[in-house]
């Protein structure tokens, strides 16, 4: 007979290499707005492993604190589809109010904050429950969301007030209201939330707000060659780990831009697919991958030599990737 202790370490052993075979698979997920589905690609071969149906139109996606579940908003469901990585499958939703766009999960993968963009609210949502905590009034057609690093404010954009909002994640109050360029959309911030970068469509810029006082202290604008100043229109956006670039992808323009973050200044342009639309960093920072929302596929940068490695064909208006490193 083998001894309870033996036999109790064994189970834990088992149990625990079950939980780590749903981390770091090498699967690269792409959200399909006009599929309503999630593509999985594996990052070796970049063939196809599967597509995932979620609710309709799929876009922004987040990896729970523990990188066992992908949280998928589908915006036409009112809802945020789970997606278990090691069953490659949705196994339960949440409802999280009228036209659903972006959202963050907090430190602790409790709440999430969904931008509704048709009520012009933040939803506050109990993962565990289910159920709102708290829906809150910002300006028109809000879509970026992002917590602070400290998960001590939740920042939105609103696309029509031309407007970023500040929120005490405790209180749910709103603490500023920051002008920006026109149609702001998304966020990336330094690493210890000292600035906060965030896009703006149709202003062309990356307005730097302060994350102490909130206020604007620079903007950056973007000149790849060739192109006409309205076809420059940043969305996405992504900062690496160690806080000293940033990723902006410049939509019609069809380019990403390298900013050193320090200087403020634009290092690089590099040529990707048609509407660069969505960035996201692998956890080491040496990929980037950018959805192109009008030829349909990725485009994987080596950030090092910055040079599209590969473009790789996926569903139909991809959305958001996110890579399970």
């Amino acid at each position: 007979m083998i001894p309870r202790t033996r036999l109790i370490a064994a189970l834990a052993l088992t149990l625990a290499a079950g939980a780590a075979g749903a981390k770091g698979t090498g699967y690269v997920f792409v959200s399909s707005e006009n599929d309503h589905a999630v593509t999985v690609l594996d990052s070796k071969s970049w063939q196809v492993v599967k597509s995932i149906p979620t609710g309709q139109r799929p876009r922004d996606m987040r990896l729970s604190p523990d990188r066992s579940q992908l949280y998928v908003v589908a915006s036409k469901a009112n809802r945020v589809d789970v997606i278990d990585i090691a069953q490659l499958k949705v196994t339960h939703s949440i409802p999280v109010g009228e036209d659903p766009e972006m959202f963050d999960l907090s430190p602790d993968g409790k709440r999430l904050y969904v931008s509704n963009e048709e009520g012009a609210q933040v939803s506050v949502i109990d993962v565990a429950t289910k159920k709102p905590v708290a829906r809150i009034e910002v300006g028109e057609e809000p879509e970026g969301v992002r917590l602070s690093p400290d998960g001590k404010r939740v920042y939105a954009t609103s696309e029509v007030a031309n407007m970023v909002h500040v929120i005490d994640a405790a209180t749910h109050k709103i603490l500023a209201n920051v002008v920006v360029a026109n149609r702001p959309r998304r966020f990336a911030m330094t690493p210890d939330g000292a600035e906060v970068w965030v896009t703006s469509e149709l202003g062309g810029k990356v307005s730097v707000l302060d994350g102490a006082t909130n206020a604007v202290k620079a903007t950056i604008a973007f000149t790849p060659k060739g192109f006409r100043a309205d076809d420059v229109t940043p969305v996405g956006i992504a900062m690496t780990g160690d806080g000293k670039t940033a990723y902006v992808t410049l939509g019609r323009a069809n380019h990403i831009a390298v900013v050193d973050v320090a200087s403020r200044k634009v290092e690089d342009y590099v040529l990707v697919g048609n509407r660069a639309w969505g960035a996201s960093l692998n956890r080491d920072g040496s990929l980037l991958f950018v959805a192109n929302g009008l030829s349909d596929d990725i485009s994987v940068v080596d950030t090092k030599t910055r040079k599209v490695l590969r473009s790789v064909p996926v569903g139909r208006v991809p959305h958001t990737v996110v890579i399970d490193d």
